[in-house]
């Protein structure tokens, strides 16, 4: 294939690294976590929100060093293919996609449900179909505007939950922490698990933009390393606070509705300032800017992911091609969203929810066992960063994986049943075209 077509260019430092990280994942605290809380209660989702904290670190400590040894788009698909073979390499690579692909649309249909509140003659579909279309066209424009974009938005992402934090907490009371804590036992807390790794979800796709950056070796780790540090403060500041206005079901059922939300910010705020007030209306509009973020993150990685699958053949060569202009992956980034497009019209947020982390937990699973085989069988590979700890931190991470994905499969059997089927989808895509090639 013609290098030219298939070639992505440096352009992106460890400040834009860092914007990259953060807001991937910040849309996780501004929706999608509160679902958790019907689960497992304030306590239940705290323990596993715990769990999937130390996940979190010692994964993504560990990845990094894959990600500093081997700067390529593909992420995971890259580190499972040199360390287990061309079966793990698509195994690690079809998680990727999933869960890169299935996530934005969970997060366009909280866009929608933000948006609606000051447009209600709008649908919720509509703002939601119109955001894929902006978003994605964006990411065509090129990696370097793209990622000024997104650094822009995330820092006033950051901002907002700051501020949203301050005022939630003039009106914070321990003891809405701990009110029906426990509402489903110690069940609801593995129940919750997919909601809390939603709090990180996406985290890795740093990864995949390794290939853009300058210095990757330098800069990825910078970029990692203070992304985790900031989505860990973030996520304990969040939590406490708007749990803390008036307890779990506030901020998960709007008054006088039996159906979960997807704005538990406002919900949280309207009970502090009234929903006239123009502090709330400040607050809910800069809070798009959470969700646009990791939206546009999100859609600017998918797009590499699935780049790299079409340019090693694992999928279509159609969506393995860079233009030649904006030296970005269309092809890809256009299959992505219209596939977006369709799990959105399901309306069904939690179960996109839950299919995206059980591709996370897969890429997780894969990637620790690839460290494991790298560091064996390709002792030599030059590593500009080694993971402290080493073997207990990528231990702890594939440990903590293995457990939530048993549990989420016990508690989500059908949609267990879905993401594994989607898998054996692309696994017959996968044989075909290595065959073709």
């Amino acid at each position: 294939m013609n290098l030219e077509k298939t070639e992505l260019k440096r352009t992106l430092g460890p400040f834009m690294l860092w914007g990259l990280g953060v807001g991937y994942v910040i849309s996780g605290m501004y929706f999608g976590w509160n679902l958790g809380l019907a689960e497992g209660g304030t306590l239940g989702l705290a323990v596993a929100t715990l769990f999937i904290i130390i996940m979190y670190v010692t994964f993504t400590f560990s990845y990094t060093e894959m990600a500093c040894a081997i700067p390529k788009a593909g992420g995971a698909f890259d580190y499972a293919r040199l360390g287990l073979g061309k079966n793990w390499g698509f195994l690690a690579g079809m998680a990727q996609s999933i869960e890169f692909i299935f996530a934005p649309p969970a997060i366009a249909a909280a866009i929608g449900a933000y948006f609606n509140v000051f447009f209600p003659d709008i649908s919720i579909t509509t703002i939601a179909i119109t955001a894929y279309l902006i978003f994605t066209l964006i990411n065509i424009s090129g990696v370097k505007f793209a990622a000024y974009f997104e650094l822009i938005i995330t820092i006033i992402a950051v901002a907002e939950l700051l501020l949203f934090s301050g005022v939630s907490f003039t009106e914070f009371k321990f003891e809405n922490l701990t009110h029906n804590a426990l509402p489903n036992g110690w069940g609801g807390a593995f129940a919750a698990i997919p909601f809390a790794i939603w709090f990180f979800l996406a985290i890795e796709g740093v990864a995949n933009v390794a290939e853009e950056a300058k210095n990757p070796q330098r800069n990825i780790l910078i970029g990692f390393g203070s992304a985790i540090f900031t989505l860990v403060i973030l996520c304990i500041l969040t939590f406490t606070s708007a749990v803390g206005v008036d307890g779990w079901e506030a901020i998960v059922y709007p008054p006088g509705s039996a159906e979960p939300s997807d704005s538990p910010l406002p919900l949280a705020l309207a009970k502090i300032v009234g929903e006239s007030n123009i502090l709330y209306h400040l607050l809910v509009t800069v809070g798009l800017f959470g969700l646009v973020a990791s939206f546009h993150g999100i859609i600017l990685a998918a797009g590499r992911s699935t780049l790299e699958l079409g340019r090693e053949r694992y999928v279509s060569p159609f969506v393995g091609q860079v233009n030649a202009k904006t030296k970005t992956p269309i092809n890809a980034l256009l299959v992505n969203m219209g596939i977006g497009i369709l799990a959105l019209l399901t309306g069904k947020t939690g179960e996109i929810i839950t299919i995206a982390c059980f591709g996370a937990l897969t890429l997780y699973i894969v990637s620790m066992i690839a460290f494991f085989a790298l560091r064996k069988n390709h002792a030599d590979l030059e590593r500009p960063f080694r993971v402290p700890l080493f073997p207990y931190f990528p231990a702890i991470a594939l440990g903590i994986a293995i457990i939530a994905m048993i549990a989420m499969s016990i508690y989500n059997l059908t949609l267990m049943a879905i993401f594994w089927g989607l898998v054996g989808f692309g696994y017959v895509s996968f044989r075909w075209y290595q065959r073709e090639g």
